[in-house]
Order: structure tokens, then sequence, then C-alpha cells
């Protein structure tokens, strides 16, 4: 994109004529009106540059420059009197019988009286009193020029700004040599760009899932920091149902500063949050907002229905499009509280689907204790690993609750014998209503609760069953891998 747009300059004022001076016959015939030089339009446009130019090379300023002669010096005694006079704003002619170089009549001589004399005199004494002071002044001022003298030099420059860790430049002007630019290409030649952040000195980058998806099979995966630098990188291990990825940087700098994680528990509805990514491969990109709601439960997926995600999600309103995924969610302190993972649109009707839909204000991000969890758990065995009820659920959009199946997926069994619902008494139609706290009021819902928490976790369950509501207690068992 160019912003280049340079205009021609505009031509310089004229300078202001000479005071008349007295004459005993003034001249009745006007002074010439100087030319136009030949080739110059009447009515030439302003000269202000657009804002921008297109996309594409610089954008170049309307015509050529203006010919060296013009514009042509104004006569001795131009014409002050009309309001119309030329302006070289536009390049137009002034108004009727206004033109440069219309002359005037000389005043005519005045009387001399005894009164003006005497005022004369009273200007010419206050004058030179005045010169006197100034005079003293100046002297004094220049005696007195030491250590201690009170006159103020101004600076040649507007000196130095310096901005709070506090503010959102501060905040910005420390996380982002820790983001990075995801570049990640299939061997197809198929890919997009992300985001990521620095998760430890050994070179260890958190991201999402579908971010590098493309690559984990024989792609290609990049990422380039702020300052330019570019690493070529792997993938250490993903998790399509967190959505969450770490790859490592090869050849990794002794340099890298991990950003600071936060706690996504003590997040407030309202707090500030400020947003890194790559919107449209804009990298680099600083947005702000608020957290707009907790716990928003949020399913997306990569748009073939596969490799669904689900999430508990903090909801905000800074300004997340495709290309912010994988990046993180600050709060005012520069702690990183969410990895940006999805966003509601009006174009696709959903959430995480492929359409390049731009920001309206709702995005959703993982919460950073849950991806923390995940991320330790993918660097340590380059698999994710799933808290579980052991019970199928139906994934219908509903407002009652997750209801569990009469059957089980590819046929299996709705309620895995021995697992921890078998042996909390729950059964197929069963309804959950809540999970400890939480209302439950949908399948991805419980979900995404049940995997804010780890295995071996103790939860209480809430649900009905012929129209009775029941309680009880079950600890969350575990499945290693998305298979």
């Amino acid at each position: 994109m160019s912003t280049e747009n340079e205009g021609t300059a505009v031509p310089p004022a004229p300078s202001a004529p000479p005071v008349p001076v007295e004459s005993p016959a003034a001249s009745t015939r006007p002074a010439p009106i100087p030319s136009v030089p030949a080739g110059t339009p009447d009515h030439e446009p302003a000269r202000t540059a657009p804002a921008y130019a297109s996309a594409g090379s610089p954008g170049q300023g309307g015509g050529s420059a203006p010919d060296a002669s013009w514009p042509p010096p104004p006569p001795a005694t131009p014409s002050y009197g009309d309001a119309g006079a030329g302006s070289y704003a536009d390049g137009g002619s002034g108004g009727a019988g206004s033109g440069w170089g219309a002359g005037f009549p000389a005043p005519a001589p005045k009387p001399r009286s005894r009164r003006g004399g005497l005022v004369a005199a009273i200007l010419t004494a206050a004058l030179v009193a005045g010169g006197l002071g100034g005079g003293l002044g100046y002297t004094l001022a220049r005696n007195n020029d030491s250590g201690d003298s009170t006159t103020v030099s101004a600076s040649d420059s507007g000196g130095t700004v310096k901005r709070d860790a506090g503010t959102i430049a501060g905040v910005a002007d420390k996380a982002l040599p820790s983001t990075v630019t995801i570049q990640a290409e299939s061997s197809s030649g198929e890919g997009g760009t992300g985001t990521g952040f620095v998760f430890d000195k050994e070179g260890h980058i958190v991201t999402n899932n579908h971010v590098v998806a493309e690559a984990v099979d024989g792609g290609k995966l990049t990422a380039t920091f702020p300052d330019g630098k570019k690493y070529d990188a792997q993938v250490v291990g993903h998790a399509a149902g967190y959505d969450v990825a770490v790859i490592k940087l090869e050849n990794a700098p002794s340099t890298l500063k991990p950003l600071t994680l936060g706690d996504s528990d003590k997040v407030a509805v309202g707090d500030s949050t400020i947003a890194i990514g790559a919107p449209f491969g804009l990298s680099n990109t600083v947005t702000t907002g608020i957290i707009s709601a907790k716990n928003r439960p949020v399913a997306s997926s990569d748009g073939t229905g596969s490799n669904a995600s689900y999430m508990s999600a903090l909801q905000t309103d800074a300004s997340i499009n495709p290309g912010n995924s994988g990046g993180p969610l600050l709060d005012a302190q520069g702690n990183v509280i969410g990895i940006n993972s999805a966003i509601q649109s009006t174009s696709n009707g959903g959430l995480g689907g492929t359409s390049q839909s731009g920001s309206i204000g709702l995005g959703f991000a993982i919460p950073i204790n849950q991806a923390k969890y995940v991320a330790q758990q993918l660097i340590k065995t380059g698999k994710p690993v799933y808290a579980k009820i052991g019970a199928s659920v139906s994934l219908e959009d509903t407002t009652d609750g997750a209801k569990i199946t009469e059957q089980g997926a590819s046929g299996s069994e709705a309620v895995e014998a021995g697992g921890p619902a078998a042996k909390a008494g729950l059964k197929p139609g069963d309804v959950i209503t809540k999970l400890d706290d939480r209302v439950i009021d949908s399948g991805p819902t419980l979900i995404g609760e049940i995997w804010t928490h780890q295995p071996g976790d103790k939860v209480k369950i809430t649900y009905e069953r012929d129209g009775q509501t029941r309680t009880v207690d079950l600890t969350l068992g575990s499945r290693v891998g998305d298979n």
C-alpha cells in the first residue's frame, strides 16, 4: 500500500507591495495586468494530495511543475482594495476590476496644522522613551547573563517522550518482540498466516492448531519476528479439540523473552484487553477492547466438519480478524490471559468458518489457564490429554441441557463401561443441566466446560431423569490424543 501522492508545490504568495509615496501629480493611467504564461490553465485545481493512493506503485501528484516564471512579479503599486483579488490556492484571477497591478490615485496633500505638530512631538517623545527602556532592559539582561539568568531558550527538538509501562503503548512495546507471524504451507503449497507468542526460552511458540494444521504432514513452517528475523520451525504437538498447538524454532536465539502468563480465572468482565496479531497478513497489529463476557461456550471447526474444537471462551470486543488466530490476548499489565482463536461473523453465520470476513466486535480466546496445561502436555509428550466423563452427548443446539445419547459414536456404548459416568450412575437419556455451578445448555457447552478441567478433578453433576433433578459427584477420567 502506498501513501505517496506528492502534488506540485503551491507557488509562493506575492510579497507585500511598497507603500506609495506622495506625488504632486497622480497618474490616472492603470498599470498593465501581467499576462499568464502560455499553457497554464485558467482554473488549476487546488494542490492538495489525497490521503492515500491505490495499492501498487506510488501515486504521482497531478501534473507537471508550473513555469519557472510563474507567478510574474507584481507591479510597483498593486491594488489592495478588493477582497476578490486572485488567490494562489486555486489559480483563479481576482474579481472584476481587481486584477494584480490595478492602480490607484495618490492621496492629495493635507494642510498642516499646529495640533498635528504637537501630536507628532508627543509620539516622538514616546518612541524615544520606549527605545530608552528597551535599551536599558537589553543592557541589564546582557550584563546579568550568568548562571543566575532567568532567560529561557527554546529547545531545538520536541523532547523525549516517555510512556509508562502500564499504558497500551508500553504494553505493546514490551510484548511485540515476543510475538511472531506464522506462515504455514502444506506439501501441496496451500496454507495461510497466523500468529504465535514465545512460551519459553527454548524456542517453543504457542499458537492455534488450525494455524499450523496444513504443515503437520510434510509441510513447511516459518516464524517471523517484528524485527524481520525469520526462523524455520517444526510442529512439536497439536490438539485439534483444544485448538492449541506448539511449534519450536530451529536454531532459536538465546535472547528470547517469553511473555508472562496471567490467571484467566481472575479476569473480570470489563477488564481492558490488548490483542496482537497479523489480521489479513498485516503483521504486528495491536488492537484494544475489553472482556465482554466469560465462559462463553464456543464450538468451532476448520469449515469441513472435522477437527471441531470446543472452548469455554473469553469474549472480547478487541478487533480480531483472520490472521489474529494464535496471537496473545493481554491484560492491561501485559500478561497473557488468552489465545485468540475464533470470531463471530455475519457473512458465514457461525464460528470458525473459512470465509474471510471481518471483525464485528465478537472475538473469542482460549483461556490461558487451559492453554498452558495443554501446551505443557504437548511439549512433554507431543500428544494432548483430555478430561472426560465417559459418555456421549448430543451436539444439537438446544437450551435444555446436554442429553446423553442412546448410542455412542461408531456404534459404541453411549456410557463407557467402567468410566466416570457409569460409576456415577448416569444412563442414556439423562440430561445434564449443570457442572458444578456452571449452567449447561447443550452438548458443546458441556464438552467445553469439561475441558477447562484436568483429569482427576472432582466435579458435581446436576442432571434430570424422569422429570426429577438429581446431583452426583464424579471424578473426571482422561483420554490421550485426538482419536
